[in-house]
């Protein structure tokens, strides 16, 4: 429990909790850390922060100090990979990622977790990708002291499945690259595609190990994808040839080339005639035209999950409708924007 005493009478005391200042435009943050013993210097100070009295705890064995929840809670939220420092600030303690990667938050448990009383937890959005210590959460009980019982169980439900929060690291993959399409095949326009797939590989430390060029021809596609498998790849990103067009043989050609499970169409825009394929466990990404003329699309959703070990389906892609509609923004400021964050 808390007991109140007199400013006046507060020489000597140690504080409960960390005493927040405020001026505006200038500063936020503890102006006197929980643990400081008070010195008659200090009462000046404290006025002006509008502290008539102050608080220190004498706890009961079923009780908890705000920063010893803090410590538990962010213990039981971080997964693989982030990590935490046992340094409450005004009760609060932020989560980091612990490697370069692609954030997962656990949504159904984050809600859970929230819908205990007295407690709470903010992340990212899930699938963000983050640097190593950026903060990506953070964490905290309400009051300053509390029962132990709902620590206990909003702890217990953030632990259940390894966390809340993780970072996945990406692998390097080795992609090979295919550009369907007659025109280009025979020469009569410059192709676009392949630097703009090239680009988004190497900006996820991904490696191109080709680029195959097929016409409008299903055999000389999956020719095309064989080669590449049997060069290594692990990774293929095909351009073209995903529309209704009769011409539009590269889905024909995928499922040709051994493709065990397919998925075509994903609920974004740009992208909706975006294909995701595998052939054992390597993903095969048909990427339509909009990829040409839109600088995110469905793409750049995706292919960091991919690289983070996901295995992307109809229901992942059915997910991505909420928050897929681009806006179109000129300029473009992703990923610093709505698009894709609603999965």
């Amino acid at each position: 429990m808390l007991k109140k005493i007199d400013l006046k009478d507060a020489v000597g005391a140690t504080l409960a909790q960390d005493i927040t200042e405020i001026r505006a435009g200038e500063f936020k943050g503890p102006a006197f850390r929980k643990g400081h013993t008070v010195c008659s210097e200090d009462i000046c100070h404290l006025q002006k922060l509008g502290k008539n009295h102050l608080y220190v705890v004498d706890l009961a064995e079923d009780e908890i100090h705000e920063n010893e929840a803090a410590a538990i809670l962010a213990a039981a939220l971080a997964g693989e990979n982030v990590a935490w420092e046992n340094n409450p600030k005004e009760g609060k303690i932020g989560l980091t990622a612990a490697v370069d990667g692609l954030l997962r938050v656990n949504t159904a448990a984050l809600a859970a977790f929230n819908m205990v009383d007295e407690v709470m937890c903010a992340t990212l959005h899930s699938h963000t990708l983050v640097q190593k210590g950026k903060l990506v959460a953070a964490t905290r009980a309400i009051p300053l002291v509390m029962k132990r019982a709902p620590i206990e169980r909003a702890a217990a439900i953030a632990r259940q499945g390894g966390g809340v929060v993780a970072v996945r690291v990406l692998r390097r993959a080795l992609a090979g690259i295919v550009v369907t399409g007659s025109e280009v095949f025979n020469g009569l326009i410059q192709d676009r595609f392949a630097p703009i797939l090239t680009e988004k590989l190497t900006a996820l430390g991904s490696e191109t190990a080709g680029v195959a060029f097929a016409s409008d021809d299903a055999e000389l596609i999956r020719q095309a994808i064989a080669a590449h498998l049997a060069n290594g790849c692990d990774l293929i990103l095909l351009s073209g040839g995903m529309s209704v067009d009769p011409d539009d043989v590269t889905r024909l050609a995928i499922r040709q080339a051994g493709a065990t499970e397919m998925h075509y169409g994903s609920s974004v825009l740009p992208g909706a005639m975006f294909l995701a394929a595998w052939i054992g466990d390597i993903p095969l990404l048909g990427v339509p035209a909009c990829g040409l003329f839109h600088r995110a699309t469905v793409l750049d959703l995706v292919l960091p999950r991919i690289l983070a070990g996901e295995r992307i389906g109809k229901k992942e892609l059915a997910f991505l409708g909420h928050g897929g509609l681009c806006q179109d923004c000129k300029p473009c400021v992703f990923p610093r924007c709505a698009f894709g964050k609603g999965a």
